[in-house]
C-alpha cells in the first residue's frame, strides 16, 4: 500500500493539518516538528496527490482555459506560455476548444464548475453576458487575455489592438503606398476585429488616405476566408500596392492568392500580417508582421490568474502587453 498522509502524521507524531502545512506552507511550522515530518516523508517515501490536497485546501490545483480554435497556431503560443506558468505555479491545464459557438462555450463552463477549477483564462473572444452571468454564477475567478471587456469590470492582459493596427498601417504609408486595403476580422464575432480596423482607419485619415477606408473585406479566421476576401478586395480594387492584415494566416491567404494571379508580393504589392506566428517566419516570402507576444500573454495570464485567485484581487485590472513591428521580405518601398 502507497503510504498516507495519515502515515506520515502518525510516524511524525502531529496532526495531518500540520503535514500538509509543512508541505505547502513549511514556515508556518516550528522547525522541531518541520524535521520530523520532513524525516517521516523521505522515510516513506510519501508522495501526496492532487485530490489530498484538494480536500485539505478545498481547491483543485487545475485552471481551466478556453479558447476559440485549437488549430490555430496562435493559441499554441498562449497554450504554452500558460501550461509554463502553470507549472510553475503548481496548477494543471484543462483546455477547451470552443469554435465560438455559445452553447459549447456555456457547457464547458459547467464542465469547470463540476471539475471544481480554481479558475479560468477566457481567450480571444467576446465576453457574452451568457458568459459572465455563468461564470459569476458559478463563483469561478477568470480573467481574459487577447480580450477585454468594456461592459465588465474583469481582469485582462493583451495589445493595444488599435495601436499595433496603426502602426503597421503607418509603416506601409511611410515605404510611400497610398493605396491600400485591409483584410479584416467579421466584426460579429471578433473582440479585436474593431480595434485593429479603428488603427486602419486613424493612420489613413492622418495621412490624408481617407479615400482607402472603405476598401475593406472581411473574413472568418482561416486561410481560405482570407483568400476568398483577397480575390473579392482585388477584384473591387485593382490599383491597390499594400494590404494590411488582421492576422498572419490572412496575410499568407492574401499571398498566396495573389501568387496565383501573378501578381508579385512585395515587387507589387507589399502585404503586412498581425501576430508573428512561428510560420512567418517560414513562409515565402517571410512575413513582415506585428508582432505580439504571444507565449508572454499567455504566461501572464496564468500569472494574474493565481494573483486573483490568492489575494482576492489584481494590481493592474487592464494591462498592455508591448507590441513590435517586424520588416521581413512581404513589404518594400512603392
Amino acid at each position: 500500500m502507497k503510504p498516507t498522509i495519515r502515515d506520515v502524521a502518525k510516524m511524525a507524531g502531529v496532526s495531518i493539518s500540520t503535514v500538509s502545512r509543512v508541505m505547502n506552507a513549511p514556515d508556518t511550522v516550528v522547525e522541531s516538528k518541520r524535521s520530523r515530518v520532513i524525516e517521516a516523508i523521505e522515510a516513506l517515501k510519501y508522495q501526496p496527490n492532487a485530490f489530498a490536497r484538494g480536500l485539505i485546501y478545498r481547491k483543485s490545483f487545475t485552471l481551466g482555459l478556453l479558447i476559440p480554435d485549437i488549430e490555430n497556431l496562435y493559441f499554441a503560443g498562449v497554450i504554452r506560455g500558460m501550461q509554463d506558468a502553470c507549472i510553475k505555479l503548481g496548477y494543471s491545464l484543462m483546455i477547451c476548444n470552443t469554435d465560438r459557438d455559445k452553447e459549447r462555450t456555456l457547457s464547458y463552463m459547467d464542465t469547470f464548475h463540476e471539475k471544481q477549477v480554481d479558475g479560468v483564462v477566457f481567450a480571444s473572444d467576446i465576453l457574452h453576458p451568457e458568459y459572465y452571468e455563468k461564470l459569476v454564477g458559478c463563483r469561478i475567478p477568470f480573467v481574459l487575455v487577447s480580450s477585454h471587456s468594456d461592459e465588465y469590470e474583469v481582469a485582462s492582459v493583451e495589445v493595444d489592438d488599435e495601436k499595433a493596427a496603426y502602426d503597421a498601417v503607418k509603416f506601409l504609408i511611410e515605404l510611400g503606398h497610398q493605396e491600400i486595403g485591409m483584410i479584416g476580422f467579421n466584426h460579429d464575432n471578433s473582440v479585436s476585429g474593431p480595434p485593429r480596423m479603428a488603427g486602419f482607419v486613424r493612420a489613413l485619415s492622418e495621412s490624408g488616405l481617407e479615400r482607402n477606408i472603405g476598401k475593406i473585406k472581411y473574413a472568418n479566421h482561416r486561410f481560405e476566408h482570407a483568400y476568398q476576401a483577397t480575390h473579392e478586395l482585388f477584384t473591387e480594387y485593382p490599383e491597390l500596392t499594400a494590404v494590411f492584415c488582421v492576422a498572419d494566416e490572412f496575410a499568407m491567404g492574401t499571398i498566396s492568392y495573389l501568387k496565383d494571379r501573378n501578381i508579385l508580393v512585395p515587387g507589387q504589392v507589399s502585404v503586412i500580417g498581425f501576430d508573428n506566428l512561428r510560420m512567418s517566419g517560414m513562409f515565402i516570402p517571410k512575413l513582415t508582421t506585428i508582432a505580439q507576444p504571444i507565449y508572454q500573454l499567455g504566461y501572464r495570464a496564468a500569472e494574474k490568474l493565481h494573483e486573483l485567485l490568492t489575494t482576492g484581487n489584481v494590481a493592474v485590472m487592464k494591462e498592455k502587453m508591448e507590441h513590435k513591428l517586424i520588416v521581413r521580405e512581404s513589404s518594400r518601398e512603392k
